[in-house]
């Protein structure tokens, strides 16, 4: 009995290892699940802003005019005089004066509808002083058109169906700008 109890005490090797974990990994477990959790958190922090902002910029989208027509009205020097922009949200033709040029005290700018050989149709009549003016037109009174044309008329502008006074004071391409 005395060899077989020498055998086991003295033999290091047939003794099983200990099964117990170290310290250090269990510490280096708990941090890196922390730092799961946390990139988790972030994760889902960002992606709800991300939704937010998309969401903004849809409704700031809605906001802003689709510009879908523009003009850029030439004077008899080909120096850019005026630019005309359309938005159908609006249903307004907005005027834009590039340069100095004001109407006399008994004249009036009438903006003009030009399609090819048809004669030209009144859009309205430029009544502001100021740089810009918005003029309502509907969207159909510019199908088919491919030139805007200014002319000056007797104050407040000539009546429906007549042709405007030439030569014209500026004038210039109506592009169709892509959405």
């Amino acid at each position: 009995m005395t060899d077989t109890a020498t055998d086991t005490d003295n033999t290091p090797a047939s003794t099983p290892a200990s099964r117990r974990v170290s310290p250090w990994w269990r510490v280096l477990a708990v941090f890196l699940l922390l730092v799961v959790l946390i990139g988790w958190a972030a994760s889902a922090s960002m992606m709800t802003q991300l939704k937010a902002q998309i969401q903004h910029a849809q409704a700031r989208l809605v906001e802003v005019p689709q510009i879908r027509q523009v003009a850029v009205l030439l004077d008899k020097d080909q120096q850019a005089a005026m630019l005309v922009t359309y938005d159908p949200k609006d249903g307004a033709l907005l005027v834009q004066r590039l340069n100095d040029v004001q109407e006399g005290r008994e004249d009036s700018m009438q903006v003009w509808a030009i399609a090819g050989d048809a004669p030209p149709r009144s859009l309205g009549v430029v009544t502001s002083k100021y740089k810009t003016l918005q003029m309502p037109v509907k969207e159909t009174d510019l199908q088919g058109v491919t030139e805007i044309g200014v002319s000056a008329e007797n104050k407040g502008g000539v009546a429906t169906g007549v042709s405007p006074s030439l030569p014209w004071l500026f004038k210039g391409w109506l592009v169709q700008k892509s959405i």
